[in-house]
C-alpha cells in the first residue's frame, strides 16, 4: 500500500474511534431568568444585541454582502458571509443549543 493510502486510512480510523469514543448525553440550557447568575451579561449580549437591531443590521448587511459577492462570480468570498450573516441571525438558538452562556 502506498504512503498515502495508509495516512488516509489511519486518518479515517481515528476519525471513526473519536466519533465513537465520544460522550452520547447532549447539552443545552435554558435562557437564564430574572435575578440568576449572568442574567444582565446574557441580557445585554443576546437580547438587546443579537436579537436586536444590531444583530439584524449585521445579519442582513452579511447576507446582502455574500449575495453580492456570489452574483460577481466570487463563490469563497460569497458563500462565507452569507453562512455569517445566517448564524448572526440565528445566534439566540445557537447560543441555547450549543449551552454557551457567558
Amino acid at each position: 500500500m502506498r504512503k498515502e493510502a495508509k495516512v488516509a486510512l489511519f486518518t479515517v480510523l481515528v476519525a471513526w474511534a473519536v466519533m465513537f469514543a465520544a460522550p452520547y448525553v447532549a447539552h443545552a440550557i435554558t435562557a437564564p431568568t430574572t435575578g440568576t447568575f449572568a442574567y444582565d451579561v446574557y441580557d445585554i449580549t443576546v437580547n438587546k444585541m443579537l436579537k436586536g437591531p444590531i444583530g439584524f443590521v449585521g445579519g442582513v448587511a452579511g447576507i446582502v454582502f455574500g449575495a453580492t459577492q456570489l452574483f460577481m462570480g466570487r463563490i469563497f468570498q460569497g458563500v462565507l458571509p452569507v453562512l455569517g450573516g445566517a448564524l448572526l441571525l440565528k445566534a439566540e438558538d445557537i447560543t441555547s443549543t450549543l449551552g454557551l452562556l457567558i
